[in-house]
């Protein structure tokens, strides 16, 4: 597969709102074209007869029965908080 042209990269990096350098640009055409060249060769291998996966590794539940179970005492969770308050933890407010 040919090269990435440096106008192809520069309409990428317009995409991703990118600023790059000359060197920049020289360097990810060439990262990014032997990426396509790769991809080239994956595509070139024959996979009939392979179904179609959403994972290659078997899925199984991980997931177990929810149990109930004594939580921590409030008094031992908030014993390293800086501040608290009415048995809460107290932090600053952050608004934008």
């Amino acid at each position: 597969m040919p090269k990435l042209t440096l106008e192809e990269v520069e309409h990428i990096a317009t995409l991703a709102r990118l600023g790059l350098s000359g060197d920049e640009k020289e360097t990810f055409r060439e990262q990014l074209s032997a990426i396509l060249d790769y991809a080239e060769v994956l595509n070139r291998l024959d996979t009939t007869g392979v179904p179609p996966t959403t994972s290659a590794l078997p899925l199984n539940n991980v997931m177990r029965p929810d149990q109930v179970t004594p939580s921590l005492p409030t008094e031992d969770a908030l014993a390293n908080a800086p501040d608290t308050d009415a048995d809460q933890f107290r932090v600053r407010a952050i608004l934008e």
